[in-house]
């Protein structure tokens, strides 16, 4: 008895101290609800510089360019697009190997500088040598090659098919796999290929 006494005890001292331990580290920064507010907000300032669809037309036509508004793509607002490029209406097969050039934009830091031009990171600067290495498995998100860059990306292939372009505002939870508690913002310009066997 005398033991499982003492084996309580210690647990919760433990339990305390890791609750101790948690609650300052809370204190010292931002945590994870407080950042995904700030996710919304600089999200918010971005879209509040375009127009905005919160729903896909009907008949599943898009407005096109520059100026075409951002369309929700998910219910919970975490991925828009804008097309740039409607593709040739070839949606992909479940399974199929889509090829894709990207180029991301930190919307924090164009928040942050107030500015729109931000040089972006990708892989779109070596086109012919990156759409022979950059895909996802359309629709298979247990294989490395979609996993990683996570559900948001795939979304506007569904409507468009291959040879589209979009621009993508990607928010974290459907972001890239290693960067889903950022809670940073992208715009990701994304253009989509089939593979030629």
């Amino acid at each position: 008895m005398n033991l499982i006494f003492k084996l309580k005890s210690c647990l919760a001292i433990s339990l305390l101290a890791i609750m101790g331990i948690t609650l300052a580290s809370c204190d010292e920064g931002e945590s994870y609800s407080d950042l995904l507010k700030e996710e919304q907000k600089v999200s918010n300032w971005f879209l509040a510089q375009h127009r905005v669809c919160n729903e896909i037309p009907a008949d599943s036509v898009f407005e096109v360019g520059p100026d075409a508004p951002y369309y929700r793509l998910d219910d919970d607002g975490y991925v828009y697009m804008q097309v740039l490029n409607a593709g040739d209406g070839e949606i992909p097969a479940a399974g199929d190997q889509v090829y894709f050039t990207f180029t991301r934009y930190n919307i924090e830091t164009m928040y942050k500088d107030k500015t729109l031009d931000i040089a972006g990171e990708g892989n779109q600067d070596d086109f012919l040598a990156s759409v022979g290495n950059t895909y996802f498995i359309y629709q298979n998100f247990s294989v490395t090659s979609s996993a990683q860059f996570g559900s948001g990306i795939q979304m506007p292939v569904s409507y468009l098919g291959y040879n589209s372009e979009v621009n993508i505002l990607l928010k974290s939870y459907y972001g890239f796999s290693n960067e889903n508690t950022t809670c940073i913002p992208f715009l990701v310009n994304t253009r989509y290929f089939k593979a030629e066997y």
